[in-house]
């Protein structure tokens, strides 16, 4: 039987949220149980087998908590629970949606989606009792959920722009998936790894496609003699045009504004041409922005001195 110290760390560790299995093993009995559960009594039935050992309105992390303990010990969370715990921007979800092996039972209920699958992650992130799946996997299971392709770039994107994880890895995410329902997450894959880096500049490439406009190179490197001078959402180096998307929710963290400007600074002294975007520009006045970039690009010519290295991959 645990002792008083086990218990309260198990109530610590879990947020107020026990099992059934777990309050038995302990002093309570089932009558005294259920006592607790009575209508106006201090626990709260949140699952089957699984309560809240206080009264109000339960938090997210209890869910969470009440969720795995009801979906097993090797459960683990996934989707937008899980990005939302690693600090990915993305899609929410009402439902906490979790992983369990395929040979298991467990039913969705409640608050609680299950998904069964043969690829149980070998590893994951921790918060006490909590158990988050690493990002690739929670990215690329929130995008096999979406319907709509600017909230997969915002997630891909994210995860990619906030050094969460690279490219390589969501892409050895997809390659063990084979699954047809990820042809959205393949898609927003290859506009990253084609050095798209926000969502903003997803929308920005596929416009520039559209238009006819000569292809640019996407998030490349640019050097004045030999010295890094800035990295362009777009450029064209036989014109020395380059397009900046300025959007406060992707590039401008605090003190990015400066940098930003110290950035047109620089390459407008060395002989670039700057064309500034904005996100709702590219939706509500594309015609414009497409005729302000071919304008710079028709009078544009190479910049001495410049040398440029393409996204890397």
């Amino acid at each position: 039987m645990p002792d008083d110290r086990h218990l309260q760390w198990l109530l610590a560790s879990q947020r107020g949220v026990l099992s059934r299995a777990q309050a038995l093993a302990g002093e309570t009995t089932p009558h005294g149980l259920q006592h607790r559960l009575r209508p106006g009594g201090p626990w709260q039935r949140l699952l089957p087998a699984v309560y809240l050992t206080s009264t109000g309105q339960p938090t997210r992390v209890q869910l969470e908590v009440a969720a795995l303990l009801y979906a097993g010990p090797e459960s683990l969370i996934t989707g937008p629970s899980a990005l939302a715990f690693h600090g990915v921007r993305g899609a929410k979800a009402a439902a906490i949606d979790v992983l369990v092996p395929a040979s298991h039972s467990v039913a969705s209920r409640r608050f609680v989606a299950i998904h069964r699958t043969r690829r149980m992650p070998r590893q994951w992130a921790n918060d006490l009792a909590l158990r988050y799946v690493l990002p690739p996997r929670a990215i690329a299971d929130t995008v096999r959920n979406l319907d709509r392709l600017s909230d997969a770039r915002t997630v891909v994107a994210s995860g990619v722009q906030q050094g969460l994880c690279t490219i390589r890895q969501l892409a050895d995410e997809l390659a063990e998936r084979h699954d047809a329902g990820d042809a959205l997450f393949r898609m927003v894959l290859a506009e990253v790894a084609a050095g798209i880096r926000s969502a903003p500049e997803a929308e920005l490439r596929e416009l520039i496609t559209s238009s006819g406009l000569p292809e640019p190179l996407y998030n490349p490197d640019l050097y004045l003699n030999q010295k890094f001078l800035a990295r362009p959402d777009a450029w064209w180096p036989h014109a020395a045009v380059a397009v900046e998307v300025d959007s406060k929710e992707w590039h401008l963290l605090p003190g990015d504004w400066q940098a930003t400007l110290g950035r047109h600074r620089r390459m407008t002294a060395a002989g670039i041409y700057v064309v500034h975007v904005t996100p709702a520009e590219l939706r509500t006045d594309s015609v414009q922005v497409i005729q302000d970039i071919a304008a710079a690009i028709k009078r544009g010519r190479p910049a001495r001195g410049i040398t440029t290295r393409p996204a890397a991959a």
